[in-house]
């Protein structure tokens, strides 16, 4: 995907005493008082900002945080707390500016933060005359948020469009670049991991994924749809059985080119669930009708880890088992470790998958971790995200 990139244009002194408009993803948990309780967004949101600063621009960033009501400002809709963590982190002071959008006073070397987005009155919607009064505070506006990048908002998506240059800032290029490399452009065998309580939420992607990939594993809920639709009983374990032969047209698509969604031959189970119930390894064949299945088991787990450790491309979404109880989680670790042996790239999204890659310590094995729930979702349906198709627009316009 051709897109203008904002490190281009800082190379090329383009940037040097222009103002640019920096969307962000700078929406982090907090807690009761306020305080934020993780501050990664925000960390990984510094190098565009100092990129900008560096290239003398004089550099306006805003992003949306919590759901606000537009138009209506509530002291808890505040970047404030986000304006003192970045302050911090640039180490230098980040003024926070409200009522912005008839115009914003910043000088080149400064920095301001915007007050929230999404209280601005037509901004979920993409409001025309919204979006072109936001595209005439900047010469560059900047995107850097793939958290957003699957909706099309006036900070996302209309501001791109009446900008006089829209570019793609660090974080969302580096997330372009490695979805391309495992879905557009992959090295073959192409295997998808993808887990979950329900077959429902992530259909479209299955569906997408058997058309590419070469392996399909599920795992989770959706693993036991498949089973029952490979013949197996799966006692009261979470499935959908009204969505056994979509889970059948999945594994009939891949089998017709050749491609597999391999099914577990054993299954770790308990009576309740629990994190202190007691596990017990079966066949999955010898399932009975008060268990509940909790994970993958070891042998299926090896096979799993076998394939792995072949792949030239891995793309990851969700754990396999109740891995936060940890007599449920030999599964997610063992396919953790695998993708950390492999020399496969390897890309991987969604907060349980983070959970389980920060679990197992392989932050640094993994390839690509993408920063965006739903945009990444969206992704592996094979959706063209609405920011990466305006940012392609303007690059081919």
């Amino acid at each position: 995907m051709n897109v203008i990139r904002f490190t281009d244009l800082c190379a090329q002194g383009k940037a040097t005493g222009q103002r640019v408009f920096i969307r962000a993803d700078l929406n982090v948990p907090q807690d009761d008082a306020g305080h934020i309780t993780e501050d990664t967004r925000i960390r990984a949101s510094v190098p565009c900002i100092q990129l900008a600063l560096d290239a003398g621009a004089a550099v306006m960033v805003t992003s949306h945080l919590g759901r606000p009501t537009e138009g209506e400002f509530k002291p808890e809709d505040s970047l404030a707390p986000v304006a003192k963590r970045l302050g911090e982190l640039l180490g230098r002071e980040v003024p926070l500016v409200s009522n912005w959008v008839d115009g914003v006073d910043v000088k080149p070397g400064q920095v301001v933060l915007l007050e929230n987005c999404r209280v601005n009155k037509g901004e979920k919607k993409n409001d025309e005359a919204l979006a072109r009064k936001l595209a005439a505070l900047t010469d560059i506006y900047v995107n850097d948020a793939f958290g957003t990048a699957h909706r099309a908002e006036a900070t996302t998506y209309g501001i791109a469009q009446f900008a006089k240059i829209a570019a793609a800032g660090p974080l969302l290029a580096a997330e372009i670049d490695a979805i391309t490399k495992a879905l557009a452009q992959p090295k073959r065998p192409l295997v998808a991991i993808v887990a979950g309580s329900k077959v429902s939420t992530k259909l479209t992607i299955l569906e997408s994924l058997s058309a590419n990939v070469d392996q399909l594993i599920v795992g989770g809920g959706i693993a036991n749809t498949f089973m029952l639709a490979a013949g197996l009983k799966i006692g009261k374990s979470l499935a959908e059985p009204d969505l056994v032969d979509k889970a059948k047209a999945v594994i009939d698509a891949m089998r017709a080119r050749g491609a597999d969604v391999p099914i577990p031959v054993d299954v770790v189970t308990a009576k309740t669930f629990a994190a202190d119930a007691p596990a017990t390894v079966k066949a999955a064949t010898d399932v009975a009708d008060d268990d509940l299945i909790l994970d993958i088991g070891p042998k299926t787990a090896a096979i799993l880890a076998a394939q792995l450790r072949e792949a030239g491309t891995i793309v990851w979404n969700g754990p396999v088992g109740v891995f936060e109880f940890d007599a449920f989680a030999g599964g997610t670790k063992a396919i953790a470790q695998a993708i950390a042996e492999s020399s496969a790239f390897s890309i991987a999204g969604g907060g349980d998958t983070l959970a389980a890659i920060a679990k197992y310590g392989i932050e640094k094995q993994v390839g690509y971790i993408s920063t965006g729930g739903g945009a990444f979702l969206e992704v592996l349906e094979g959706k063209t995200l609405p920011a990466f198709e305006i940012l392609a627009k303007r690059a081919a316009g």
